[in-house]
């Protein structure tokens, strides 16, 4: 559940810190890909090495990392990396730090920065527990979403017994696999996606293939993965890496593509057509490398490739069928005639009108076309995109 997950451990000034130790090594253990911010009183408690050693990352505590050669820590780029950040223990001069938005150091940077969640594990002692300005910001980050890990009861550092304890290390990881296990539709569906492009060969150096990248189609593999369905990937030729906990099959050519998709599709759930597949390939491909000037590459003939969409659109029973449509004009018209003629349940169509969408980019405008609806959507990362289209599939599974 946590492989590939990056988890970024904020720690703060508090006896408690050392059992961070543990959390971060567990983290590990399980293939998360953990990342340590310090506050400067939290270096009294427990060292960056140690934390660094078990994290296999380097530790951050301040905003210029070496001082000699002007290096600074981005904390922009850590609070966009993490899919989950965790502050514990939280200290109560942290805590008020959240509330209000102070500040004064590296950790509060990276929180004010943060695009995902964040989950917060407080420690103190009884009395500070108690306080009413305790009790107010911690419902305050309530109010506001955070997650906020309840004090545990028992002996505390000043000697007293009762409420402040920071949650043990286990409870904590046991919140953050509960924050990755989503209640979603698509858990233990089989998922077919395709992506990238096909390259149909004219002889054995040339083809006649498109600019897909297969960012969409990693994204959507992704987002499912992560929603728990089992994904098959199935790529036409790109330099992507394979997203983590899902099989990829590469393929080249239309047909390729086309046979591996009808061998996976009887036993899927749902097909994700977002590969640019070509429609045309050459009637005959030569043996040997064409040499310049020959006069039979005056012209090409070409010939149709097996339409995938249509094939599984005729054959499918009970399978979520999703394809996509990039378009130059009339996008709205002839999306919705492949949506019919193809039996498809959800179109997402693409213009090349729009600024920003298509190939090669890492953001995307779409249309989500259904048999009674239309869907527009803003300009918006590939990733939010995938969320996007798997959300809508969530409803039709």
């Amino acid at each position: 559940m946590l492989k590939g997950k990056k988890i970024l451990l904020g720690i703060t000034g508090s006896i408690a810190a050392y059992k961070i130790i543990t959390l971060t090594r567990e983290l590990v253990k399980l293939g998360a890909d953990v990342r340590v911010v310090m506050t400067p009183s939290a270096l009294s408690f427990v060292t960056p090495l140690t934390l660094a050693t078990l994290s296999k990352n380097p530790v951050s505590s301040t905003y210029v990392s070496d001082e000699h050669y002007g290096e600074w820590t981005n904390h922009v780029e850590l609070g966009k990396w993490a899919d989950l950040m965790v502050i514990a223990p939280c200290s109560a001069n942290t805590l008020s730090k959240l509330v209000s938005g102070e500040c004064d150091n590296l950790l509060m940077a990276v929180v004010l920065s943060l695009s995902c969640p964040l989950m917060v594990a407080p420690a103190m002692d009884l009395d500070m527990s108690d306080h009413w300005t305790t009790v107010r910001n911690l419902n305050t980050l309530i109010e506001q979403g955070v997650l906020v890990l309840d004090f545990d009861e028992g002996e505390l550092a000043s000697g007293l017994v009762g409420k402040g304890r920071m949650k043990e290390p286990e409870t904590i990881l046991h919140a953050i696999e509960e924050q990755f296990d989503r209640k979603s539709n698509l858990k233990g569906k089989k998922i077919v996606v395709t992506a990238g492009p096909t390259y149909e060969a004219i002889d054995p150096v040339r083809f006649i293939g498109n600019h897909s990248s297969g960012k969409m189609g990693f994204a959507i593999a992704a987002e499912a993965a992560d929603r728990g369905a089992d994904v098959v990937l199935i790529s036409g030729p790109t330099h992507l890496s394979t997203p983590d906990q899902l099989e990829r099959i590469n393929v080249t050519s239309a047909k390729e593509m086309f046979d591996r998709v009808k061998e996976h599709f009887s036993s899927a759930d749902v097909l994700i057509m977002s590969a640019a597949v070509a429609d045309y390939k050459p009637v005959n491909i030569a043996e040997q490398k064409i040499k310049k000037g020959a006069d039979d590459l005056q012209s090409i003939a070409l010939e149709s490739t097996q339409d995938i969409l249509a094939h599984c659109g005729e054959v499918k029973q009970n399978q979520v069928l999703v394809g996509f449509a990039l378009e130059t004009e009339n996008e709205i018209e002839n999306a919705k005639k492949k949506l019919k003629n193809k039996n498809l349940d959800m179109l997402v169509l693409n213009s090349l009108r729009d600024a920003g969408a298509g190939f090669g980019t890492d953001t995307n405008r779409v249309t989500f076309v259904f048999a009674d609806r239309i869907l527009p959507n803003e300009l918006k990362s590939k990733l939010d995109v995938a969320k996007d289209i798997l959300d809508e599939l969530e409803l039709l599974v």
